[in-house]
């Protein structure tokens, strides 16, 4: 096994077609594997576990499959940007997606998902060598492609990041003519939400926004009785309504949900607000119960699901 310095191959990121010049075999490698020695970049390439999750590092580890005329795009592209908009089920696969023009030649790498495109050269741009669609074609594409509510979830998330804005990606999907999905995206861009916290909280503000009910302030700030900063999910602050989406990541524990007993009931104690806490499970499927309960306080009847 080649080991310079204390990383394997200098902690150089490697395809499984290379191994046998880092002095590996089959068997060593599924034994480093299993002992966290080495870890899953994605599809057939590896790098060694001590390395830091970085740019340079998803770059590198993207070369090793991408052919000069390729061009990283979807997913994989707001994942070198530093976005993660998988989705939950592909998080841990992180399939390189790229396009190739039209009249070339497919990647055809097992492991890579490839498709032809039609890419101005405004829409394309250079990191460290390699071609990837820019951050506005990027969430564009995410917007028409994926299902409805993944779609407003990476686009808000590439906004969070600072990498686009909804006027940006509403201009650049209204010069659009054909595309697929472009009346998703077109209904989508105005929703775009730079102060969405997590995939959960746009999933939830999406089944808001298409019940028919009023858009309600993200992220909205306000301090309780001691005078701390508090920040609550989703609001409608003149009727005193706080929506808040509870995810598994930080809203399991016991810790978690204790200290979220205590920051609601006291605002709910000392300011009247009142709280509409929300799961995973009331958020997708056909239950309706979310929008019905939600709209009698906001006396509305909502429309039927159509996610």
């Amino acid at each position: 096994m080649v080991v310079m310095g204390e990383f394997i191959n200098d902690g150089q990121p490697f395809h499984t077609r290379d191994i046998a010049r880092l002095g590996l075999n089959r068997h060593d490698l599924r034994s480093a594997i299993r002992s966290h020695r080495l870890c899953k970049v994605f599809y057939a390439v590896y790098v060694d576990s001590h390395v830091p999750d970085s740019r340079w590092l998803r770059v590198t580890a993207a070369e090793l499959v991408a052919p000069p005329h390729a061009i990283i795009c979807d997913e994989f592209a707001s994942w070198l940007h530093g976005v993660d908009t998988f989705r939950p089920t592909d998080r841990h696969t992180l399939v390189p997606k790229m396009v190739v023009p039209h009249g070339t030649h497919r990647v055809t790498t097992a492991g890579v998902s490839c498709r032809h495109a039609k890419l101005p050269k405004p829409d394309v741009m250079e990191m460290s060598g390699m071609l990837v669609t820019t951050p506005v074609r990027t969430a564009s594409d995410l917007l028409r492609s994926l299902w409805r509510p993944y779609a407003l979830a990476a686009a808000d998330g590439m906004a969070h990041a600072g990498l686009i804005d909804s006027e940006q990606v509403g201009a650049y999907l209204d010069r659009l003519r054909g595309y697929p999905g472009v009346v998703q995206g077109r209904e989508l861009a105005p929703l775009i939400e730079p102060g969405a916290a997590s995939p959960g909280e746009s999933w939830q503000r999406l089944r808001i926004v298409d019940a028919g009910f009023p858009r309600p302030v993200v992220q909205f700030h306000l301090q309780d009785r001691l005078g701390f900063d508090r920040y609550l999910d989703l609001a409608y602050p003149e009727l005193l309504i706080a929506i808040e989406y509870d995810g598994r990541e930080f809203h399991t524990a016991e810790a978690d949900r204790a200290h979220d007993a205590e920051r609601r009931g006291g605002l709910e104690e000392a300011q009247g607000w009142r709280f509409f806490v929300s799961r995973r499970e009331d958020i997708f499927g056909r239950d309706d119960r979310f929008e019905r309960d939600l709209g009698k306080l906001l006396g509305r009847v909502p429309l039927p699901r159509n996610w």
